[in-house]
């Protein structure tokens, strides 16, 4: 199951306290003092990976911890800072700090972003030795890391979305095209989660089916419908068994005007899919049917090399535009 949101807390290392103490040894009865101090606490990042699966450490977990500084000991050993923790989100995660409500996307795997600072280390009682001080008894306490609540949003990456009712073809379409393998079965909803693959360097998303009312929270709800923001060309995936097919187009297009008007402005290429089913009689007749309404659509069926590479070819011309 993906999990595409989440929230959770996270907490930086506190510091460690800083020693108070002074030599003693055999050679030494009252030495001065030789506290040490305290490490720094670690502090948490995040980090973006290309694995649209990231977020699954945190289905179950929901607090998210950097190690802590180590105290000062005698004879001036400090101690080690607290390891930082690093969260991976995948790319396109949006991170909302609740505490402070900002919100930035993590893009790529080379920046790194602080969440939550460790806290400083305590001083220990060698740093408090002056001329008017020989011989200080107190050493400072770590500074306590800080802790935040966040927000965790994955919005898909893709070029390319396929979408439509439950049963349109999509999954089967996205594996002949990339050589993806979803999980494909003849039943509604068959995909409960969003599937990725490559096509010549341009990602493709097959969104889970939607059924009218969807971006109110019906059938799969508008789980998925965020992800279809990002891409650039949407495919529209009509079944060729439709009784209306022409409804079925509009039925996704009030579902995508219904979550934002935006979504209608994209590119779009209607397919109708599964066309070795029927006769090529009756194709002709579902493309005059949309070509009377002032769409152009293309036939496809993932048994047709030739309408595939149509398609290839569409998809290329109005990524290029």
């Amino acid at each position: 199951m993906l999990v595409d949101e989440v929230q959770i807390i996270v907490k930086a290392g506190n510091g460690g306290n800083g020693s108070s103490s002074f030599k003693r040894n055999a050679q030494t009865a009252r030495g001065g003092p030789d506290g040490g101090n305290g490490g720094k606490g670690g502090s948490v990042y995040v980090v973006g990976v290309n694995d649209i699966d990231a977020l699954q450490t945190f289905r179950y977990a929901k607090k998210a911890n950097a190690e802590d500084g180590i105290n000062g000991g005698r004879q001036k050993l400090f101690g080690r800072n607290g390891q930082d923790l690093i969260i991976k989100v995948p790319f396109g995660t949006f991170i909302h700090d609740l505490s402070n409500n900002t919100t930035f996307e993590v893009i790529d795997e080379q920046s790194k972003h602080l969440i939550a600072r460790g806290g400083k280390g305590g001083r220990g009682n060698t740093e408090f030795k002056s001329a008017t001080n020989q011989a200080p008894k107190f050493a400072e306490k770590g500074e306590a890391g800080e802790e935040k609540r966040i927000n965790l949003e994955l919005k898909l990456i893709a070029d390319v979305g396929l979408i439509g009712l439950p049963n349109a073809g999509k999954s089967s379409l996205l594996e002949v095209l990339t050589n993806a393998h979803p999980k494909i079965g003849n039943y509604p909803f068959t995909t409960l989660e969003p599937n990725l693959g490559v096509m010549e360097g341009l990602i493709i998303a097959d969104i889970p089916g939607l059924i009218e009312g969807a971006h109110s929270g019906k059938g799969l709800g508008d789980k998925f419908l965020k992800h279809i923001e990002r891409t650039k060309i949407l495919v529209h995936c009509i079944d060729v068994s439709s009784n209306d097919p022409y409804k079925d187009y509009e039925t996704i297009r009030l579902e995508l005007k219904s979550f934002t008007e935006t979504l209608l402005s994209k590119k779009e290429i209607i397919l109708i899919t599964k066309s070795d089913l029927i006769s090529t009689e009756n194709v002709k007749k579902f493309v005059s049917l949309f070509k009377k309404k002032g769409k152009e659509v293309l036939p496809v069926s993932i048994y047709d090399d030739n309408s595939l590479k149509l398609l290839k070819e569409k998809i290329r011309e109005l990524i290029d535009k």
